[in-house]
């Protein structure tokens, strides 16, 4: 569904809030507190900014956050888990202004982690970026997910198939799904006005995935490593324009 100008500022001001409170999970996570900590601290900040947390009790989740570590990928519940040192920790976050959401993902290195766990998120961060660079009116879907696919797979990572990333505007997932692999040129046209949250998720190992008995928590079936980044982006005449990056956040 395309979004009007007045639509789309209030999902920069979403945006910003998200951005800002991920700046801050990146300023005070460590090793040694719980994941429910961290959502504690989350929690305070969006509201703190005249902001609703978009995860909060959506589908009946219990956490601001989204917190997934090591071979966690996706959808983690915060809890009384503790972070610890050589971990990797994918903090995912959305807020809601005047009824439109904003959600982004970063993936963060907890003291001293292995080289292939770094390689892992510079690599997903990278992918990224260069699916966003395709959201372009006139572009398709299926060029972000070739885009996504290409820098992943060519350093010899896996892209998740089954989790996608999305539409996003009044309800937190809209259509279209926006998929991390894919052929260009394939896929719904992209028009100035949609916004989108771009999602790689890169596994080290196979792309399979498992539900945990939680039902929200996804891993990896062969227990590798797994990395996430988000950005919600709206495709502009301008080119694509990230509602949820700092100034001076891109890599």
């Amino acid at each position: 569904m395309r979004k009007t100008s007045a639509d789309l500022e209030k999902m920069r001001r979403a945006g910003r809030v998200v951005a800002e409170t991920l700046k801050i999970m990146r300023d005070t996570v460590r090793a040694g507190m719980t994941t429910k900590e961290l959502d504690e601290v989350a929690e305070a900040e969006i509201r703190k900014r005249d902001a609703i947390p978009s995860f909060l009790g959506y589908r009946g989740f219990t956490g601001t956050l989204c917190t997934s570590l090591n071979h966690e990928i996706v959808h983690g519940i915060p809890g009384e888990k503790v972070i610890a040192e050589g971990d990797i920790i994918k903090i995912d976050c959305g807020a809601i202004v005047e009824g439109f959401h904003g959600d982004a993902a970063i993936s963060l290195s907890i003291g001293d982690v292995d080289p292939v766990a770094l390689k892992l998120m510079e690599t997903t961060e990278r992918s990224l970026w260069a699916g966003i660079d395709e959201a372009r009116p006139g572009n398709r879907v299926g060029d972000i997910a070739h885009a996504v696919q290409t820098v992943a797979e060519g350093a010899g990572f896996s892209v998740v198939r089954e989790y996608v990333g999305h539409g996003i505007g009044r309800s937190l997932h809209e259509d279209p799904p926006i998929p991390n692999h894919g052929q260009p040129g394939k896929g719904l046209k992209l028009a100035e006005g949609l916004v989108i949250a771009i999602e790689p998720m890169v596994n080290v190992g196979g792309f399979e995935t498992k539900l945990l008995a939680d039902n929200w928590t996804v891993v990896t079936a062969d227990g590798s490593l797994s990395a996430h980044f988000e950005h919600t982006v709206a495709v502009t005449a301008d080119g694509p324009e990230v509602l949820t990056a700092l100034d001076g956040a891109r890599p």
